[in-house]
This record gives structure tokens, C-alpha cells and sequence, in this order.
């Protein structure tokens, strides 16, 4: 009976607990509460594939991409539409099983934008070209700044920014992009 009183006291606290830290933080206001209201993110850390709100909020940030060709483009540039980015590499089989997923959707309200971790820029547009890649510019990361700034450990990771440049989700590792599931993930900044 002892014991059983002792377990029950544990419980409790635990629940009490974790009641507190899963708590609102009223001190914050209505924006910090946010993340917390999102739907799409259903665990942090985040299961692989899964979308995940930590960073919620986060504004675009202000890198300027550049193609083999010379062609730039700043990213803080996209605020006014919705804009997926992805992180991919040639040499990560899951990324490149993304690219006709992702390819196919573009035009559907969202800009997408795939930017190689590639060493060897050369290759990259050749390499979407081989693979029928239509609609995906081969923008290019040489340096890493980018993966650094996001702290990415893994490819592909992708970023979802509503048209107001506020980071709504991001997603580490490969996701299946046409499935009813991930266009609800995509509904909000649409």
C-alpha cells in the first residue's frame, strides 16, 4: 500500500509536472503562442520526414544564391509568396528520388527552390536536365553558408516560409511531396 502511494505521489508530479512546462507562456503574447497552434507539427524533435515548428516564425534569411551560370538570387527577395526551400545534393540518393516530386510542384502557388550542397557546381545543372527536372533552378550552395545557417545534419531538409517570409515548417529528410498529407502540410502558407 506504502509503495503503491509512493507510485501515485510520482505520477502525479510527473503529470503536474509536465502540465507546467507543456503550459502557454501568456508572458510572450499571442505571436509566441503561434507555433503551438500549428496543426501540421506534431512532435519536437521532430520524427525524420515529419515537419517540424521550433523555428516557427523565423524570418527568411538574407542569402543570395548564384547557378553555374553566374545568375543570382537573394532570398529575401521571395517574401510575397509562399516559398519551399530545399537542401539537396547530388550525391544523396534520397534528394535526388525528391527532385520529380518537387519539380512537379511548382506553379501550384508555392515557389520552390532546390539548392545543391554540391561541391562540383558544374554538374548540377546538367545532372536536373538529365533527369527531367523542368521546373527546378539549379541554384547552388558551394560554400555551405546556407547549410550552416539552418544547421543542417541531414539531406534533403526542407524549409517552408509563408508569403510574409515567416518560416512555418521544416522537414529533415526525405518526404513523399505528392501525397494528400503533405499538400495539408502545404495548405496554411498557400
Amino acid at each position: 500500500m506504502l509503495l503503491s502511494r509512493s507510485l501515485n505521489s510520482a505520477v502525479l508530479g510527473l503529470a503536474l509536472a509536465g502540465g507546467l512546462l507543456a503550459g502557454c507562456d501568456r508572458q510572450s503574447g499571442e505571436k509566441a503562442q503561434g507555433a503551438a497552434k500549428s496543426a501540421a507539427c506534431t512532435s519536437i524533435p521532430a520524427k525524420v520526414g515529419e515537419p517540424d515548428c521550433a523555428k516557427q516564425g523565423n524570418q527568411l534569411p538574407d542569402f543570395t544564391l548564384e547557378d553555374p551560370s553566374g545568375k543570382t538570387l537573394s532570398l529575401a527577395s521571395l517574401k510575397g509568396k509562399p516559398v519551399l526551400i530545399n537542401l539537396w545534393a547530388t550525391w544523396c540518393a534520397p534528394c535526388v528520388a525528391e527532385l520529380p516530386q518537387l519539380d512537379a510542384l511548382v506553379g501550384e502557388g508555392l515557389r520552390v527552390v532546390t539548392v545543391s550542397q554540391d561541391q562540383d557546381t558544374a554538374k548540377v545543372a546538367d545532372f536536373l536536365k538529365q533527369r527531367g527536372v523542368k521546373h527546378l533552378e539549379p541554384w547552388l550552395d558551394a560554400k555551405n553558408d546556407l547549410s550552416v545557417h539552418y544547421d543542417i545534419q541531414v539531406l534533403p531538409t526542407s524549409i517552408l516560409y509563408d508569403a510574409e517570409g515567416r518560416e512555418v515548417w521544416r522537414i529533415t529528410g526525405p518526404r513523399e511531396w505528392n501525397t494528400e498529407a503533405t499538400k495539408k502540410l502545404l495548405g496554411p502558407a498557400l
